[in-house]
């Protein structure tokens, strides 16, 4: 009988199962534009919430490699402003529709892999139920491909997986990497997975905070560019080894937050220019990669006591004042993949497939020899 270790790793520190920190891409020395936050993450947006579980089972055609990622914008699960872009619709996410047709949402924002959407949108309804008063009816799930190293025939997600990535949702630091929805994902054919940055504007662009986390799973690695250098053009080996491989880039699902008083135009056109950041990393769009990215605002909307018809309150930023975080989200983004590379970790998984990290030794060298770090 074959023995397998199933591990579910939550978002309560940033540190490996030895005890060592994981480096990110500032640890290295590779140089961003923008100020971040405390913990340079989502989470720095106050309220935001980040909770993985990662399934990590057996070998050979049984291997299993993904896992859930829950983001809920507030603890409580209130109304809170979204709107979303898709940038190319080879992928899904449920729910969308609603935030563009009412301009909100009330639902955790979760992230999987290929062929667990529906596992995890009948769980969250049922979690709703459980631990809320009142129950969510259209859950937000994306996905992206994980098939080439998880048998996502076996349908491994289940109930209490997605339970647990909920339960567990904490802020703080964020763990990066192969994690939760992002255990199986390959980014720039390096091993990636889960990535998140935020930035922190002056006291006079209004001291607003935006946060990004990234599921990455897109990019071939002649097109990878880190902070203008041409690293998947100098960094050509090892290329993953995977049998079968059906030609097509991958998806990238961006979650964008901030706490910002603005409007859902302004939350579209900070989804928009998340694009910016995936393209400074060097995509170029293909047909074949679901690009979707959902902007959400944490600000507390109130409901106007003086009229027998519900009336919203609401402060908003006026459209030209909205660049400061436009900028930020491009930036917040850019970091964001770049983490989710820093953090991969070789994986060897169906058929024995392995999809190798990127060597952050060989990445220093090259960027030393464009002289981006000293």
């Amino acid at each position: 009988m074959k023995t397998f270790i199933t591990i579910v790793l939550l978002v309560l520190s940033s540190f490996t199962l030895l005890g060592q920190e994981n480096p990110r891409a500032r640890d290295l020395g590779i140089p961003f534009e923008g100020l971040p936050g405390n913990y340079n993450a989502i989470t720095d947006v106050e309220g935001v919430l980040v909770g993985h579980t990662t399934i990590i089972k057996n070998s050979d055609n049984k291997a299993i490699r993904t896992g859930v990622t829950a983001i809920l914008p507030n603890k409580n699960l209130y109304d809170f402003d979204a709107s979303t872009y898709v940038f190319n619709g080879d992928g899904e996410i449920s729910g969308a529709v609603f935030a563009e047709e009412f301009g909100y949402l009330r639902s955790p924002i979760m992230l999987t892999g290929t062929g667990s959407n529906g596992t995890v949108y009948t769980s969250v309804i049922k979690w709703s139920i459980d631990s809320l008063q009142k129950p969510i009816f259209i859950p937000v799930i994306a996905d992206t491909w994980d098939a080439y190293l998880s048998n996502f025939k076996l349908f491994p997600v289940k109930e209490d997986h997605v339970y647990s990535a909920l339960n567990n949702a904490r802020t703080g630091k964020v763990e990066e990497g192969n994690v939760g929805g992002g255990t199986g994902m390959i980014c720039y054919d390096f091993k990636a997975g889960i990535g998140t940055s935020s930035r922190v504007l002056t006291k006079k662009e209004g001291g607003y905070t935006v946060g990004v986390l990234v599921q990455t799973n897109q990019g071939y690695r002649e097109e990878l560019i880190i902070s203008g250098v041409p690293v998947g053009k100098e960094i050509k080996d090892p290329l993953p080894v995977i049998k079968n491989n059906e030609d097509g880039d991958g998806s990238i699902i961006i979650v964008l937050a901030t706490d910002a008083p603005v409007s859902t135009h302004i939350l579209k056109g900070m989804a928009k220019r998340a694009t910016f950041g995936l393209a400074r990393t060097g995509s170029m769009g293909s047909p074949f990669s679901g690009d979707i990215i959902i902007a959400f605002s944490t600000q507390k909307t109130e409901w106007s006591k003086d009229s027998p018809y519900k009336r919203i309150n609401a402060e908003f930023l006026d459209q030209y004042e909205a660049e400061p975080l436009y900028k930020a989200a491009i930036q917040a983004t850019e970091e964001a993949i770049i983490n989710s590379l820093i953090a991969g970790k070789t994986m060897t998984g169906i058929n024995g497939n392995t999809v190798y990290s990127i060597s952050h030794n060989k990445l220093i060298e090259v960027m030393k020899k464009y002289n981006r770090i000293k």
